[in-house]
C-alpha cells in the first residue's frame, strides 16, 4: 500500500475533528455506523459500484451493518477503495469477493486484507501464475486467513435477510480463458435483486442458463468484462432482464469498453445504462421492497 504521510494533530485541529466525526457519524450499540447508515437507510441494501478505472471494484453495505468488497480494482486503486471503505464507517470487511485472477480485478486486493480486519474470503478454484495473484495468496495467509472456494451452487449465510448464492463457475466446467471462471454471484434482498458477473463471457453464460434460467433474473446488473461484446449476450439478457446495468470501464479505455454492441442490445430491452467513466462511483439502496433509489449516477 502507497505510505501516507503523517501529520501533527494540534489541540484546536482535534476539537474540530471531534465536531466533525459527531457530524459524520452517529453511534448505536455497536459503534459508529457508516455515512449511508442514517435513519432513513436502515434495514436497507446499499451498494455502491466504484469508480476504479479500468477494472471492477463493487463495495456492499448490508441491513445488518455487515458489508462486502466484490473485486479491488488495479493495484493503484489501493487508496481510492481504502478511503472509501473507511468514509462509509468500516473498518471490518465481512466477506471479500475475488471474482477471477486477472489484475484489473484482484490488484488492490491485497493491501485491502492488510488494511483491515477480514471475515471470511471466497474465490473461485482456479489459479494464475501472475506476480499480483501470487501476492495475494501470500498476503491471504500472513494474515492467517483462510479461501473458500466460489462456485455454482454455494450458499453464502449472513445475519441479514438476505440470500447471497453463486451461480458459477460450475465444479466441472473447463475453459480456455480465466473469464469464464469468473465468480458469479446474486444477491437478494426481499423483492430487489443484484447479479454479479465478473467477467463471465458468452460461454459460461450459456452453462448458467442451462442450469439456472429461471433464477437468474434481476434489478441490477453488472454487466459482464466491462460492457465487452464478449459477453451479455441477448439470450443472457433475456434471462436476466435488468431494469437497470452498470458498466464498470475506464474513460477512453484502449479496449473501446463498452463496445456499441453491447450498449445496443441492453437498449434494446429497454434497460437503463449507468457507467462508471460517464457517472462515477454510483450507489443504489434498496428497501427490499421492489423500490430502489440511485445516487450519484445520471442515466445515460
Amino acid at each position: 500500500m502507497k505510505r501516507r504521510k503523517k501529520f501533527i494533530i494540534t489541540p484546536v485541529l482535534s476539537v474540530l475533528l471531534i465536531i466533525i466525526s459527531c457530524i459524520v457519524f452517529y453511534n448505536d450499540s455497536n459503534g459508529s455506523k457508516p455515512v449511508f447508515r442514517t435513519d432513513d437507510y436502515n434495514d436497507k441494501l446499499v451498494v455502491h459500484f466504484l469508480d476504479v478505472g479500468q477494472g471492477d471494484s463493487a463495495f456492499i453495505e448490508f441491513p445488518n451493518d455487515e458489508c462486502m468488497l466484490i473485486d479491488a480494482g488495479t493495484s493503484d486503486c489501493d487508496d481510492i477503495i481504502i478511503d472509501t471503505v473507511e468514509s462509509y464507517g468500516y473498518s471490518r470487511i465481512d466477506y471479500i469477493i475475488a471474482t477471477h485472477p486477472h489484475a484489473d480485478h484482484i490488484g488492490a486486493m491485497s493491501s485491502v486484507i492488510d488494511y483491515f480486519d477480514i471475515g471470511e474470503i471466497y474465490m473461485p478454484n482456479i489459479s494464475s501464475n501472475s506476480k499480483t495473484f501470487e501476492n495475494l495468496l501470500q498476503t491471504i495467509s500472513d494474515n492467517g486467513l483462510q479461501v473458500n472456494t466460489a462456485c455454482a451452487d454455494k450458499i453464502i449465510n449472513t445475519e441479514s435477510e438476505l440470500e447471497i448464492e453463486f451461480f458459477s463457475p460450475q465444479p466441472n466446467m473447463t475453459y480456455d480463458d480465466l473469464n469464464n471462471y469468473s465468480a458469479v454471484l446474486k444477491i437478494t434482498y426481499g423483492d430487489d435483486a443484484f447479479l454479479f458477473t465478473g467477467d463471465a463471457e458468452n460461454i459460461a453464460e450459456a452453462d448458467m442458463m442451462d442450469l439456472y434460467s429461471s433464477e437468474l433474473d434481476c434489478d441490477v446488473l453488472k454487466v459482464g468484462h466491462h460492457g465487452s461484446d464478449s459477453s451479455s449476450s441477448e439470450e443472457f439478457l433475456n434471462a436476466v432482464t435488468p431494469q437497470y446495468a452498470v458498466i464498470s470501464c475506464g474513460n477512453h479505455n484502449s479496449y473501446g469498453h463498452p463496445h456499441k454492441e453491447t450498449l445496443n442490445r441492453l437498449e434494446s430491452m429497454g434497460t437503463k445504462v449507468y457507467r462508471t467513466d460517464k457517472q462515477g462511483t454510483i450507489t443504489f439502496i434498496s428497501d427490499g421492497q421492489n423500490s430502489i433509489e440511485i445516487l450519484n449516477g445520471e442515466n445515460e
